[in-house]
């Protein structure tokens, strides 16, 4: 069952259309990785068909031990069940047991993260413009999942680190470690 655009308070003005909420979480948070991937001086592709791996990111550097270029592969997801700026070292998120056996891998050819966009449950808040900046509110994380126990019968409650925020940095210092021959 689709979701369908929620009217917030005081934007009655404003006409949204009618796709499903869920799909315009999915656009938001691909147009922040693509944002993302910029400023880190990264390439981006898109598995097709996608077997589990929402995208491939790319960082080339003459710098990196194991070869020029290194590759993480990045599940994506988003959502509105957990408020945007989440208190204490971690927030649990909730996977589905057959996406958390692929990104749990322990011993993979391309390592493996997790990247969670928390969003207001307004869409009128998910994003503000000014002549000096777009801002996307609020922000993802991420997880390297790699040896994550499956625990539950369908899915599995993951925690995920309030101090990991994916950003250009991040991704930067996840692409340095990776291509130094370690995990991100």
């Amino acid at each position: 069952m689709a979701l369908t655009q929620p009217q917030p308070e005081g934007a009655a003005d404003v006409l949204r259309g009618d796709l499903a909420v869920t799909a315009c979480m999915e656009t938001l948070q691909v147009g922040y990785l693509h944002a993302v991937a910029a400023a880190a001086g990264c390439s981006l592709s898109q598995p097709f068909p996608d077997n589990g791996i929402d995208w491939q990111v790319s960082h080339g550097s003459r710098r990196h031990e194991v070869d020029d270029e290194v590759t993480v592969k990045i599940q994506l997801k988003a959502t509105q069940q957990i408020a945007p700026d989440p208190r204490g070292a971690f927030f649990s998120f909730t996977l589905d047991n057959d996406h958390l056996r692929k990104l749990a891998r322990p011993r993979v050819a391309v390592p493996r993260i997790l990247v969670v966009m928390l969003l207001p449950r307004r869409v009128d808040r998910w994003l503000a413009a000014r002549p000096d900046a777009l801002e996307l509110r609020h922000c993802c994380y991420w997880v390297n999942l790699a040896g994550h126990p499956v625990t539950g019968q369908r899915r599995t409650n993951v925690r995920v680190p309030t101090a990991k925020v994916f950003d250009d940095r991040a991704l930067c210092d996840i692409m340095a470690r990776v291509g130094a021959g370690g995990s991100p």
